[in-house]
This record gives C-alpha cells, structure tokens and sequence, in this order.
C-alpha cells in the first residue's frame, strides 16, 4: 500500500505499530496508443503542448489521477484540457483507454503502464512535475505468523530484490 494508508493501519490498530517498511516508490508516467507517434515531455513546456495537441487525456481515479488534475493546473491548462480529460471508473487501468483510443495519451502510475498491451509508456513526467509515490509493507495486526510476514518484508527489501522491482516500473526505496 501507499505508505500513508500503512501509517492509517497502524493508526487503527490493523496493523503493528513500527511494522512498516518502505520499499518501492512509483512515479507518474505518459503513455500512448501502440504505434502512435510518441510526444515530446522532455519539459514541463512540452508535455504542456502535447497536452493541449492531444484530442483527449486520459487519468485514473487513484492518486496519480488526482495528481495530474493538479499538474494541468501548474501547467496553467486545467480550463483549457478539462473538456478533453477522462477519467476510468474505478479498478479500470488507463492502458484500457488508451489502447481501445477512447484517449490519446493517458496517466498514471509507471508500474501500471509499462507492461500494459497494446500501448507504448513514454516516459515518466518531467522531474520538475514529478511526485513519487511510496510503497510500504506492514504486518497485519492479526497475522497468524508473524516470522513469515517479517522474512517476507526482508526478502522485497533486500538488495537482491531490486532488479525485480525496476523491471515493473518502480524504484527500489
């Protein structure tokens, strides 16, 4: 989970107090329809014209979805692209919007875009643009056994881990 809904756990009682253990993070990324022509995003001004180019945006409904609402607004287009913006219900990938061209170009967190069929990710956003997201782990309050979630949380941090991480979009922590 996201490191705050960790420390939310915690808070409730759901999970151990002192448990969590960050081990991913995951940046927003852009992708496109398989074999449609790639934008430029190098720059906070390029993916500002590729976005107001774009004849449709796609974002989802978790955190990176609501980030981008806020990055339109930095970039000063909120106005400008809301009429081209859609939003997938929820549990549904952007990827599914991309590939079937109900959007252009779409967002959402690299991990769920860079293994999708049927698109091509782009890239991440521009560094300037960018907010990571951080994924932790936590035992769970009732766990049965406990060693073997703890062994579990080592094996996912260990060094040795991080190639597996990278290889699906993310950075180790």
């Amino acid at each position: 989970m996201a490191g705050p809904a960790i420390d939310e756990q915690i808070g409730l009682g759901k999970a151990v107090a002192g448990s969590r253990v960050d081990f991913a993070k995951s940046g927003t990324g852009v992708a496109v329809r398989k074999g449609a022509a790639k934008p430029d995003i190098s720059s906070a001004g390029a993916l500002k014209k590729a976005l107001l180019a774009a004849k449709s945006i796609g974002y989802s409904t978790g955190p990176s979805g609501i980030y981008m609402l806020s990055v339109f607004e930095k970039l000063g287009i909120a106005g400008e692209v809301k009429g081209k913006l859609k939003q997938t219900p929820s549990g549904v990938f952007v990827g599914t919007l991309i590939a079937s061209g109900e959007t252009e170009i779409g967002f959402q967190q690299i991990s769920e875009l860079v293994h999708f069929a049927g698109i091509d990710y782009v890239g991440p956003l521009p560094g300037e643009l960018q907010r990571m997201t951080m994924f932790s782990a936590g035992i769970h309050a009732g766990a049965k056994q406990v060693d073997a979630a703890r062994a579990l949380v080592k094996f996912i941090t260990a060094p040795a881990a991080a190639p597996v991480i990278r290889k699906h979009g993310l950075e180790p922590a």
